[in-house]
């Protein structure tokens, strides 16, 4: 009769190779099973590879009720056990929950009162941020966060200004574990002091750009002010891409067709794009239940595709949906209730999360086949879809100064 094979007696490169497609937590653990486990999983290309390994989440901010900031996995997940907020014990208060910046590699940056800290939710660890050495007074905007390809350190990109005199922006990159370093503002052609400004600005006010998209080692943002960005590029693109190898920025240009509500995001790996526009019916009643979605076919070229439209007024299963509330549960004809589209997520290749009317998450898939609401615990209102995904991971945060 042949011995029982032991998982010890596998090659190593086997083992590595197993544990990087473990769950971050459970890689974590395994490093109290064995020397030469722990060994393995402490090294950095480890920890990076493991990341790597690890589904990119939308996060879902139930304000408070009765959570915030919850990783969405699926419908059928725990809730309990994908809460990224709260984290200090005690502080659950909703008034003192931070805004979520920006994310990357499994940290999240979070600003609370006033103070930028930088936190692995995984490991449960966090760190506050030195601010840039900048003037007396001035404000701080974080407006990306990426990991520096040659070098593996995560930077900052950040934005300060004087809000009570004559407004100058000022570009840092914050190296994390570091110090912040002031750059200038590059671009192919020299900009004026005053359309630098307007870069700097559109970048700043995370209501109207929501956070870049960091693919191919570039950071793209899409500011959904086109009036002012044009301004500053004289038509030749409305998007922003900072290449975060050269430090320098740059336009490209978004689908042909305009859209007064539209966003970028990463659709496995490609830029995408959604945009929806205003529709009107026979009463004269405005919305914006349309989704056109779009992805970069050919980068270097600036082309885009059009991929597929999702409409909820021609989608025969959304006609009947259960929607609750505060006073209890109902039914409605869900294509009657939706006033408008807020926002959009890709969960896989083939189910999509659509927020609407500034309270409810839908779950569809790409055919625009209603598959049901997103609820946090028993609730399936009072949320909404944050701009942000992530991706956990054992990556302990850089010495902070």
């Amino acid at each position: 009769m042949r011995g029982v094979t032991l998982l010890e007696d596998l090659p190593e490169v086997i083992i590595d190779e197993i544990l990087k497609r473990l769950p971050p937590k459970d890689a974590g653990r395994c490093r109290a099973v064995s020397t030469s486990w722990r060994s393995i999983t402490s090294t950095p290309e480890f920890m990076l590879e493991n990341h790597r390994h690890q589904p990119s989440l939308p996060i879902i901010d139930g304000r408070g009720q009765p959570a915030s900031f919850v990783l969405f996995r699926g419908a059928d997940t725990d809730a309990s056990n994908q809460q990224l907020w709260p984290f200090i014990p005690g502080l659950k208060h909703y008034n003192l929950k931070p805004s979520l910046v920006v994310t990357c590699d499994g940290f999240l940056i979070l600003l609370q009162q006033n103070k930028f800290y930088i936190y692995n939710p995984v490991m449960r660890k966090r760190a506050l941020l030195p601010y840039p050495q900048a003037g007396k007074n001035e404000c701080s905007n974080i407006i990306g966060f990426y990991r520096h390809q040659l070098t593996g350190e995560y930077r900052l990109l950040w934005t300060t200004f004087r809000p009570l005199s004559v407004v100058k922006y000022s570009l840092y990159i914050l190296t994390v574990g570091s110090y912040a370093r002031h750059v200038r503002v590059r671009m192919p052609t020299v900009l004026s002091p005053s359309a630098e400004h307007k870069l700097l600005e559109a970048l700043r006010y995370s209501n109207y750009c929501p956070p870049p998209v960091h693919l191919g080692g570039s950071l793209h943002w899409c500011p959904f002010s086109v009036c002012s960005v044009s301004d500053i590029t004289g038509g030749s693109g409305d998007i922003v891409v900072f290449d975060t190898e050269a430090e320098s920025f740059r336009w490209m240009r978004s689908p042909d067709q305009a859209y007064p509500n539209r966003k970028l995001f990463d659709m496995n790996g490609t830029l995408g794009f959604w945009g929806s526009s205003i529709k009107g019916d026979a009463g004269g009643c405005l919305s914006f239940t349309a989704l056109d979605i779009w992805v970069m076919q050919d980068y270097k070229a600036g082309i885009w595709a059009f991929k597929y439209r999702i409409d909820l007024s021609k989608v025969e299963a959304s006609r009947q949906l259960y929607l609750t509330s505060c006073k209890g549960k109902k039914k409605t004809t869900l294509h009657s209730t939706v006033q408008w589209f807020n926002d959009m997520a890709v969960l896989n290749e083939r189910e999509l999360l659509i927020m609407f009317n500034d309270k409810h998450v839908l779950r569809c898939d790409t055919d625009g086949k209603v598959l049901g609401l997103v609820k946090i615990g028993k609730r399936q209102y009072c949320m909404s879809l944050t701009p942000h995904r992530f991706q956990e991971s054992i990556i302990p945060i850089p010495s902070v100064p």
